[in-house]
């Protein structure tokens, strides 16, 4: 049959070439790619995929305040002054604390229990002292420990809710799930997971002149290597790749096999017959199918000029053009965000980075040790690696690093401002968007998982309202959450600015007295009255928060001078403290209404206060801070916030 030389003519006049980011712009406002719908999956089967919600811990992890260490529980306050001069000695109780053992004796002044890495804290305990920095001796009848140094309050203990605090985001939508993060959900109970569907992704190639694979080559024949890099690369990146083998250079049985192809498939990729004149099949085939057709039909690279973009029947359709490199160039280039955004994933990221960290990075002589870090960017350019600070009992210290670097074992540590190659845990690995450092609060992971789902990537760094206001004095965050209460003002937060700092008004929220329902020592009380009560009865044990804390600053405000039993005992979250009363080893402590409720306490208001970020005016500019604050003052995120008990800003 002689060549349509109309046809060909036609078809030259019919290809327009457009640069890269016209025909990507095209492409992408036609098909509107957004991650598919979710689908509820056992957790070892979710492993790969992308989470569809955020996910909160429905526990503590862990559960209870708990030794990292074996050794002694004891008071601190007993061991003020020990020394090898003069050493301590307490009264040993007769009851070894392993893990899985609830304590049944009080550590009462004088006294300490023997306690085993992992085991749960008894009451009275604020601190746990390690076994071989002690001694045995037997003493009229009874066992008694000696020390020669002092102990510090909170030594070697991890508080309840350290690791993942229950309500708190563990996993925002859009995180891919790997071991670390299956091992984080088990860790709190979780067997199920919402995870974005994968996208189903035909694959089809054209020519009179492909052969499979393993297939005998004819004459004039080639091995089809498009069909299996390109549904090997679908694969790579979160697809599912369905294989429509090859398809000769009939329009009839290429519209057929088309046809099945979009009633399939989510998205359909051909390689082939996509250049100028006779051998132009494809996209002839694709006019026959519906509108709104093809977008682009030549782009101005090189390789991949033939490329085609289409969108059939409301899927997207790419026709890639039939040499290997061009088909993997252009599928890489345009096809591949399609797909990663379909299946939920962010844009595919190197496996290492260069890096510098930011402070002295201390190491043990003799051993590599390999410590996880979080990049952030520097003022000045390039990447910060900052170690992350949860210890080796935390699962969430995986999930919150993005890799980790190596310190020689020749050395005692790397320098501030040394150079670093940080290897990443995984390819999707990134500086976030914005780094956010300073107190926590539910509220927060309200507005970084409306980021998220944006496509911004919010770091967090709980470190209190003191250290998060000093790291936005040295330009390291973007943002730093405080809620800091004056006395000699009488106001939160805006005292505490300097010359380079700002404030967005962030939320009210409600601080108070949190006890267990029905102890009528609290119940029906006023919050003062409450506390004066508490202070005067010394069988009723406190639970305090860290240095540093907004909350610890109201407490310190209240109590002055005095330290009830319980005082030493501070640990670091609102969670901790709830955990604490919940369980009993305290009778009461100060926390927001928002976690009051989570754990099922009652309540004494006490102060409203005010949770506000200091913003590092010269990163006032940057998108994310800009996204930031236009969260805060969207309907989406208030409405959240109010269900949280918490009053936005001018509301």
């Amino acid at each position: 049959m002689r060549p349509d030389l109309a046809a060909i003519a036609r078809q030259e006049q019919f290809l327009e070439v457009v640069d890269r980011n016209e025909a990507m712009r095209r492409f992408l406002a036609a098909i509107e790619p957004e991650p598919l719908p979710a689908e509820s999956v056992a957790l070892l089967d979710g492993l790969g995929r992308v989470l569809a919600d955020d996910i909160a811990a429905p526990v503590d992890a862990p559960p209870f305040d708990r030794s990292v260490v074996d050794g002694f529980a004891l008071r601190a306050v007993d061991t003020v002054g020990a020394s090898e001069a003069a050493p301590k000695r307490l009264i040993l109780n007769g009851e070894v604390l392993a893990c899985g053992v609830v304590a049944r004796i009080e550590v009462e002044p004088g006294t300490a229990t023997v306690i085993a890495t992992g085991a749960a804290l008894p009451r009275g305990a604020d601190a746990v002292v390690l076994v071989e920095e002690t001694e045995i001796e037997e003493m009229d009848a009874a066992t008694v420990l000696v020390l020669r140094r002092p102990a510090a309050p909170g030594q070697f203990i991890g508080s309840a809710g350290s690791d993942s605090a229950r309500g708190e985001s563990l996993l925002r939508a859009g995180t891919t799930i790997g071991a670390r993060e299956v091992a984080q959900l088990a860790a709190v109970g979780i067997d199920r997971v919402a995870v974005v569907r994968r996208p189903v992704v035909a694959v089809l190639s054209t020519g009179d002149e492909l052969v499979a694979p393993g297939a005998v080559l004819r004459p004039g024949a080639i091995y089809d290597a498009n069909g299996a890099a390109v549904a090997a690369t679908v694969i790579e990146n979160g697809g599912v790749a369905l294989p429509f083998g090859i398809v000769g250079d009939d329009a009839d049985a290429l519209t057929a096999a088309m046809e099945r192809a979009l009633e399939a498939a989510d998205l359909v990729v051909l390689s082939g017959g996509t250049s100028k004149g006779a051998g132009d099949l494809s996209t002839r085939v694709i006019a026959r199918l519906g509108s709104p057709g093809i977008l682009v039909h030549g782009v101005a690279l090189k390789p991949g000029k033939p490329l085609c973009l289409a969108k059939v029947r409301g899927k997207p359709l790419v026709v890639l053009p039939g040499f290997p490199t061009s088909a993997l160039f252009t599928f890489h280039s345009f096809v591949v965000p399609v797909i990663r955004t379909l299946a939920g994933l962010g844009a595919r990221r190197e496996a290492q980075v260069e890096a510098v960290l930011p402070a002295r990075l201390a190491s043990e002589r003799g051993r590599s040790e390999f410590v996880m870090v979080s990049l952030v960017e520097r003022p000045a350019g390039g990447l910060a690696a900052v170690p992350t600070a949860k210890g080796s009992g935390a699962v969430t210290a995986f999930t919150q690093a993005d890799g980790f670097v190596e310190v020689p074992a020749l050395t005692t540590g790397l320098e501030a401002g040394t150079p670093v190659s940080v290897r990443l845990f995984d390819a999707a690995g990134r500086a976030p968007d914005l780094v956010v450092a300073g107190s926590h609060c539910l509220g927060l992971d309200v507005v970084a998982g409306h980021l998220a789902r944006r496509g911004l990537a919010t770091r967090i760094l709980a470190l209190g309202s003191a250290a998060g206001l000093a790291a936005a004095r040295r330009g390291e965050c973007d943002l730093a959450p405080v809620h800091l209460f004056d006395a000699a003002t009488g106001r939160y937060n805006t005292p505490f600015l300097v010359p380079g700092l700002g404030l967005i008004p962030g939320w009210r929220r409600m601080q108070g007295v949190v006890f267990r329902p029905g102890d009528a020592r609290f119940e029906g009380r006023e919050a003062a009255e409450a506390i004066a009560a508490a202070l005067a009865d010394p069988a009723i044990v406190m639970v305090n928060r860290n240095p540093g804390s907004g909350t610890r600053a109201l407490i310190d405000a209240r109590l002055g001078a005095v330290r009830p039993k319980g005082w030493w005992n501070q640990p670091k979250s609102h969670n901790a403290v709830a955990a604490a009363v919940a369980r009993g080893s305290a009778d009461w402590g100060v926390s927001i209404r928002t976690v009051a409720d989570l754990y099922g306490l009652g309540f004494l208001p006490l102060a409203e206060e005010h949770y506000d970020f200091v913003s590092v005016e010269a990163r006032a500019s940057h998108p994310a801070v800009a996204a930031f604050r236009d969260a805060l003052a969207g309907p989406a995120v208030r409405t959240r916030l109010a269900a949280l008990g918490l009053e936005p800003a001018g509301s």
